[in-house]
Formats: C-alpha cells, sequence, structure tokens
C-alpha cells in the first residue's frame, strides 16, 4: 500500500459499512414488486431519478443535493421523495433530480456519466421518450423508434457495467389526447412505449406503467384535463397518480 496515495473508499462502500456496523439494527427494506422481484433499500441509499421536462418539473440547478424541495422540483420526484422519507424514515435516503426539459434519448447520453454514474444511485428511475416522439412529428429530428430503442438498450447497458448492483426503473412514456397531442402521435407513442418495455424487460428493469395507470384513471368524473392541460406535462394530480404508480411498481409503497 502506498501511504501517499491511500486507496479510495467509494460511498457506496461507506453505505455498506454503515448498514453493517453504524447503523446496526436498523434493516434494509425489501419490497415485493408486481412481478415479484426485491427491492432493497439500505441505510442511505441513493434514489435518483432522470428525464425530461416531466421529471424536471422546475427544479433549480443549484440546489442539486439529495430532499431538497428546490432541488427536486415541484412533481412527481419531490411527491415520491416525500413518500419514501415518510415510509421508511429511518434508513435516511438520499433522493436526487436531474431530469432536464426537452430531453430525449440521446440528450440522456451525452450527461449520463456526470448526472448519472457518477452519483452511483442505488435506484437509478428513468423516464424519457415523449421528446423523441414530439421532435421526429415536428421534424426537428430524424430519429426513429429504433434509434430509440437501440439508444436505450446502451444506456441501460452502460449504466449495468458501471454500476452492477444498482436497481433499474424504466418508466413508461406517455401522453393524454389533449391539448397539442392528436390521433397523429398515437402510433409513435405506443411505438416508443413497446420499445422502452423491450429494453426494461432485457435489461431486468422494473417497469411502471404509466399510460396504463393514466388511461385507466381518466374518467367523466375525472377527465382528460384533470390529469393534464398540454397533452404532455401532467397536473398536480398527474404527478400525484404517478408517485403513486411508481411507488406501487418498485413494491415501495405501504
Amino acid at each position: 500500500m502506498d501511504a501517499a496515495n491511500p486507496p479510495t473508499v467509494s460511498r457506496r462502500e461507506v453505505f455498506r459499512a454503515g448498514a453493517a456496523i453504524a447503523v446496526a439494527g436498523v434493516a434494509a427494506t425489501k419490497a415485493q414488486t408486481a412481478h415479484g422481484a426485491a427491492v432493497s433499500l439500505s441505510p442511505g441509499a441513493t434514489v435518483l431519478f432522470q428525464g425530461d421536462s416531466i421529471t424536471y418539473a422546475g427544479r433549480l440547478f443549484n440546489k442539486q443535493i439529495a430532499n431538497d424541495f428546490q432541488g427536486l422540483g415541484c412533481g412527481y420526484a419531490l411527491i415520491t421523495t416525500a413518500q419514501l422519507m415518510d415510509t421508511y424514515p429511518t434508513l435516511r435516503i438520499q433522493c436526487h433530480n436531474r431530469g432536464i426539459s426537452g430531453n430525449a434519448i440521446s440528450d440522456l447520453a451525452n450527461r449520463w456519466q456526470e448526472d448519472a454514474l457518477d452519483l452511483e444511485p442505488d435506484l437509478l428511475s428513468i423516464l424519457v421518450g415523449v421528446n423523441d416522439v414530439w421532435y421526429k412529428l415536428s421534424g426537428k429530428s430524424d430519429g426513429t423508434v429504433d434509434s430509440y430503442e437501440s439508444g436505450y438498450r446502451e444506456l441501460l447497458e452502460r449504466t449495468r457495467a458501471a454500476l452492477s448492483e444498482t436497481t433499474l426503473v424504466v418508466c413508461e412514456p406517455f401522453v393524454f389526447r389533449t391539448g397539442s397531442v392528436g390521433d397523429s402521435w398515437m402510433p409513435e407513442i405506443n411505438a416508443h412505449r413497446a420499445a422502452a418495455k423491450r429494453v426494461a424487460d432485457e435489461a431486468g428493469a422494473i417497469w411502471v406503467p404509466y399510460q396504463t395507470a393514466f388511461n385507466d384513471a381518466i374518467t367523466e368524473a375525472n377527465p382528460v384535463e384533470y390529469w393534464s392541460s398540454d397533452g404532455v406535462h401532467p397536473t398536480l394530480a398527474g404527478h400525484a397518480l404517478m408517485a403513486r404508480t411508481w411507488l406501487d411498481a418498485t413494491g415501495l409503497a405501504k
């Protein structure tokens, strides 16, 4: 061992040691998802929400610290974090939001090292796809469903290679038939939904069925406008439903 250059210790190793020594007696939570896979959150676990404007939800970039109101934005990432902190107070879970408005799958890939891998998340949640559809339909991109799928697959493979023990959560991209979203969107969003599901299954990721949840939630009493005003971004009620759906899918709800 070189005394002048002692070996570094990763945050993940610190948390493992803490789980075994400093927080002995505080058990990790193990929950069952709808698919039967166990989700484990150990003391000090880091949860990262990644994606586009739906995840971004107005967060402040100068507040990129765990569990910060302004750093988490005002959407489902904040609501989900609050629920996790309330449900598992002894675990001291550390939640971050790194969503950026306008991002497509290629944008996530370009910033993945700094905004995902370097944070060493224990649970990584990704929601991306609606901008890939929008850019294609508006002529701003020549991207295809195939390029979205291959880009997503490469992103998850890159993550698995760097963080083999990280739990991956892939969220279903979704839209609402209102505002700027018309019938022309539906074949594309459905194809991107299917592509995201394929890469999730291949990677062994947990699947969060957002489009299905919203389709089931739209009723005569609670029409589409209750959940979204523009067809892409959820209302506060929509973000609350997203948080509940995410917690149910991961098995972390109580």
